[in-house]
């Protein structure tokens, strides 16, 4: 079965909820991108921001904080760069410097508290030393009535030129969602990194679309961003 382009996935899924992805650009670089959508109004009054050598997701008004909403989406730490959809991402980055490896540092994770719904929690770890190299953590609800977490660890090695890996909280129409699929391989057809955030930017749904980012390995400050307009 042949791989479908990434914006041909993202276009198709009206409503994503927070997106992980990791790629190799075509210019043959790794490359990280991070996608913010939202329905309601608080949803939408975020921003990311790049606040102490992180990219932080955090109010575009004096609201106050709400872990759910407002939280580290990337960090790079001691050799390691972690990014995800909430406050796990701090955690996951601090059992990476206590020296657990990749696939421990994100076990113990949970979905978020948030009935119905019961977002998963996504994140991905990837080795500077050797960023071919990555970890996708995924915290899900089962579809039956347990209560307890299915975790999903994937590891992904040697993406090519033009492949990319994909993890979305949400499948939606934009009225109707249910959780995502666990991950997707898509191509993309960025050139290079700011060639990818536009690709995945454009391919968002401008109703629900907030922000994005990408970024490369050892680079976090270098993070090229999106936000949609008042």
């Amino acid at each position: 079965m042949s791989l479908q382009p990434l914006r041909k996935i993202l276009q198709a899924n009206r409503y994503p909820g927070r997106s992980v992805v990791w790629a190799r650009t075509l210019d043959g670089v790794m490359c990280g991108g991070y996608v913010l959508t939202g329905r309601s109004q608080a949803s939408k009054a975020r921003a990311l921001r790049l606040v102490g050598h992180e990219l932080v997701v955090g109010p575009t008004d004096p609201t106050p904080n709400d872990p759910l909403r407002h939280y580290v989406a990337a960090t790079q730490r001691d050799g390691w760069l972690v990014f995800g959809n909430g406050e796990q991402v701090a955690a996951v980055a601090d059992h990476l410097q206590a020296g657990r490896p990749p696939a421990l540092a994100l076990d113990g994770l949970d979905y978020e508290p948030d009935p119905p719904i019961f977002t998963p929690r996504i994140t991905v770890i990837v080795n500077l030393a050797s960023p071919a190299d990555a970890w996708f953590g995924a915290a899900r609800r089962s579809l039956s009535d347990r209560t307890t977490t299915n975790l999903l660890t994937l590891s992904i090695r040697d993406l090519a030129p033009g492949d990319a890996v994909l993890m979305t909280t949400y499948v939606s129409d934009g009225q109707f969602l249910v959780t995502g699929e666990p991950f997707l391989e898509a191509l993309t057809e960025a050139a290079d990194q700011h060639e990818f955030l536009e690709e995945l930017w454009e391919a968002l749904v401008p109703q629900f679309r907030v922000a994005a980012a990408t970024f490369t390995p050892q680079d976090l400050d270098g993070t090229a961003l999106r936000h949609q307009g008042p």
